[in-house]
């Protein structure tokens, strides 16, 4: 009988059986032993100190009785190895003179040959030699059935002991070693030889952990050795023989700590791997919150690395690497694609998710700080112009603005002189009762640059209830503002204009659509309202004479109920710009021929025209203007960068909506294209009437610019901003 010691088993071997018997003891690892050292043969056996290292099924008093069963075999096994040891020194001599050990270093493929080879880089093959081909390689038959040649290089092993060998065997002989690879093996060689300092080559090693030199076993050696990245390394390599010596103890527990660190890592993949799965197939109303994939911080790690991935803004290699290794884990190729889609399948982003407002990293909530502020300003009542506010009560205030505007910072009012002048008041609402420059809400303001406005959600330069409570002007009550009045000639230009703190009452809330259908009436009782414009009107006239240029168009606004819903309500509106209620602002940037042009009324959504406020509003007590020309230009080039994100945020979610409202649309319908100009040949850009929208299309011979022509959609794909159109001749 052989023996084999190994430091988390104790495995018996019959030196006539064919395959290895395991007898095994509780795993532990090799720190928790304390070795009782046999002397004669240099063998360490671990003595158990606790009952949960016994041999299972034994009690605590039968473990003394290991110690005399390993006595009685080493006995048995000391006998086995002299012999050995005595055979081993009386090394023959080939005919050549060759020792046995440089026989098999040198030895050459012959015909019946077990052998490894390598494949390809990632494939390690068993093959019997069968041929030459040529005067180096050979034709072999792998594991597989599979014929080749192959270079001597490509040889990693040579199975000694073994002639002739049976090539439908292959299989069995692969079965039978796998069955007998146990890694652990390695650790009881490793503790020996690292103790001695000795090298050991396949065939040493066999005998060491086996008790064997067979083809067999030889061959599992090898293969412990070769996949071994723990316990020992290549020293040597003649031909196809390695030899192999122990890595440090320092190396080993280093190896060790980073394999189980390997191991834990992979188990964590593969259960958010899992999460994953399982988060993709539950319906759409049970899927995890968003909430939930941030409760555990590696989980949170992963998903952040996903949505960087989406939006093409990893912060470190590891996000990338992190968001690859899922996406291919989930069997997905690695693109931004991919991982969006994979958030939308798991419910951590809605199916209409704006990518922009993450990748322009908009701030959509205040912070607590600024909350809080905003609310100790909005409990202080007091008005610190309060007793040099002039009283404009009296007048009738039109607060014209779209349907969906959450907070109305501007209004107006009209009289006809004596003379038969238009007297025009525009009020705005004064922000600056409330915000003085440098406190931590003007900075705030200054950090956003504007409201941001979408078709799906409005998010404030102001906290909501600081803009809508304390800013805004209201229908029906006394609102604070600052009125410029301007009084105009018959020709439309400015004859006297005054600016003042005032206070007023805003009697009517329109949108565009009411104040145009009350224009059309022509009400009596709402004179004022066609006295404003017929204000604007004049305005225009004027500004064409000194140059200036109408580029009035079809404007499209979109509002969008439920936003996360997958089908969500879309609202369309097709806003007319050249339409007498959109001109009733007498201030446009479409219309030029002026000398200089400054906004101011908006404050409580931009930021520039409250910076004008804060100029006016000391030269309106006689103070110095806070801010110096040159600190104003600083300013706006700062604010400038923030509104212009924010107006490419508002174009891009502006076209995402359209494009889907197009995609909603029966095949069949048909859309009025209006043709603006010819890209190349009989490509066209065309204004889609109906939806406000530019777009291109092929139109037939002998269409103009300025003609209007039918087309239908043929595709809308949204998230890639793609639209195909197709003209729809029709047969006269």
């Amino acid at each position: 009988m052989a023996v084999r010691a190994v430091s988390t088993c104790s495995i018996f071997l019959s030196a006539s059986s064919p395959t290895l018997f395991a007898f095994r003891c509780c795993p532990c690892h090799l720190s928790t032993f304390q070795f009782r050292r046999f002397s004669k043969l240099g063998i360490r056996f671990p003595l158990f100190s606790s009952e949960k290292h016994l041999v299972p099924g034994y009690g605590a008093a039968q473990s003394s009785s290991l110690h005399s069963l390993v006595d009685t075999v080493m006995q048995e096994l000391e006998h086995l190895r002299t012999r050995r040891v005595r055979a081993a020194a009386k090394v023959e001599l080939t005919s050549s003179g060759e020792t046995l050990e440089d026989k098999l270093v040198n030895q050459t493929l012959q015909k019946g040959l077990l052998l490894e080879f390598k494949k390809d880089a990632d494939r390690v093959l068993l093959a019997v030699a069968q041929k030459p081909d040529g005067k180096k390689n050979w034709m072999v038959s792998d594991q597989n059935g599979v014929t080749s040649s192959i270079k001597p290089q490509q040889i990693t092993y040579i199975v000694p002991g073994v002639e002739n060998f049976d090539h439908a065997e292959i299989s069995d002989f692969i079965q039978k070693a796998q069955e007998n690879l146990d890694p652990a093996l390695l650790e009881f060689a490793w503790v020996e030889l690292l103790e001695k300092n000795k090298r050991v080559k396949v065939e040493e090693l066999a005998e060491m952990i086996f008790g064997s030199v067979e083809s067999l076993e030889c061959y599992c050696a090898h293969l412990l050795l070769s996949e071994d990245e723990i316990y020992f390394t290549v020293l040597e390599t003649k031909g196809s023989r390695s030899i192999y010596g122990p890595r440090p103890a320092e190396q080993v527990e280093e190896l060790i700590r980073r394999k189980l660190a390997k191991q834990a890592a992979e188990k964590e993949q593969q259960d958010f791997v899992t999460l994953l799965k399982s988060a993709k197939a539950m319906p759409l109303d049970a899927k995890p919150p968003k909430s939930s994939w941030m409760l555990e911080e590696k989980i949170r790690h992963k998903i952040e690395s996903l949505e960087c991935y989406a939006i093409d803004d990893c912060k470190s290699d590891d996000q990338r690497k992190t968001a690859g290794t899922i996406l291919r884990a989930m069997g997905m190729v690695k693109t931004a694609s991919s991982a969006l889609n994979l958030l939308i399948d798991i419910g951590y982003f809605p199916v209409h998710v704006n990518l922009d407002l993450l990748k322009f990293n908009i701030h959509t909530d205040h912070s607590d700080e600024v909350i809080s502020a905003a609310e100790s300003l909005l409990s202080d009542s007091s008005d610190p112009d309060e007793n040099d506010r002039k009283d404009l009560t009296h007048l009738k205030v039109y607060a014209i603005d779209v349907d969906e505007a959450d907070e109305l910072d501007d209004a107006l009012s009209a009289t006809r002189l004596q003379d038969g002048r238009i007297k025009v008041w525009i009020h705005v609402a004064d922000a600056t009762r409330l915000v003085q420059p440098g406190s931590i809400l003007d900075r705030e303001a200054m950090r956003r640059g504007t409201s941001v406005f979408l078709p799906t959600a409005t998010y404030p330069m102001f906290p909501e209830k600081l803009a809508m409570e304390g800013m805004s002007l209201k229908q029906g009550e006394i609102c604070c503002a600052v009125t410029v009045s301007v009084v105009l000639h018959s020709d439309g230009s400015i004859a006297e204009y005054s600016v003042d703190n005032s206070i007023i009452r805003p009697t009517y809330m329109l949108t565009y659509e009411s104040a145009s259908e009350l224009l059309h009436l022509s009400l009596e009782e709402e004179a004022e309202l066609k006295m404003l414009s017929e204000a604007a009107t004049l305005r225009t006239k004027w500004r064409r004479q000194q140059g200036g240029i109408d580029t009035s168009t079809l404007e499209a606004r979109i509002k969008v109920v439920n936003p996360e819903d997958p089908e969500p309500v879309i609202n369309l509106y097709v806003e007319d710009q050249a339409d007498p209620a959109m001109r009733l602002e007498t201030y446009t940037s479409r219309n030029l021929g002026l000398p200089g042009y400054v906004q101011f009324t908006s404050p409580i959504r931009r930021y520039l025209d409250l910076l004008a406020h804060y100029q006016i509003k000391a030269f309106l007590i006689g103070d110095s203007p806070p801010f110096s020309a040159g600190q104003l230009e600083g300013l706006a080039s700062i604010v400038n960068m923030s509104t212009r994100v924010a107006k490419r945020l508002f174009n891009s979610s502006l076209r995402y909506w359209i494009l889907e409202y197009l995609r909603r649309q029966p095949k069949e319908k048909r859309f009025r294209a209006l043709i603006l100009r010819f890209i190349k040949d009989r490509i066209a850009a065309l204004l889609l009437v109906e939806v406000g929208l530019q777009a291109s299309a092929w139109v037939s011979v002998g269409s103009q610019i300025g003609d209007e022509v039918l087309v239908r959609v043929e595709e809308a794909h949204p998230r890639d901003d793609v639209l195909f159109l197709k003209e729809v001749v029709i047969e006269r």
